[in-house]
């Protein structure tokens, strides 16, 4: 199954055009927390794919973009 392309915005229409969400950015080091595996910290980097994560008892693999994991 094959998702619908997305309407384009008129220039005409009286509504505003939808807003693209800016994607996360994270940096090598930086204190991240996750809704499931809690405080960690990035350890290494795959620009726009994943970031390797280490969070005490286990290093994960947290693919873009990055729902569920924010900065602090």
């Amino acid at each position: 199954m094959t998702k619908p392309a997305p309407k384009r915005h008129l220039p005409t229409s009286p509504f505003k055009a939808p807003v693209a969400a800016a994607s996360k950015r994270f940096a090598l080091g930086e204190q991240v927390t996750h809704d499931v595996y809690g405080l960690g910290r990035v350890v290494s980097i795959e620009d726009g794919i994943a970031a390797l994560v280490d969070f005490g008892s286990v290093q994960m693999r947290v693919l873009s973009p990055y729902a569920k994991m924010t900065k602090l």
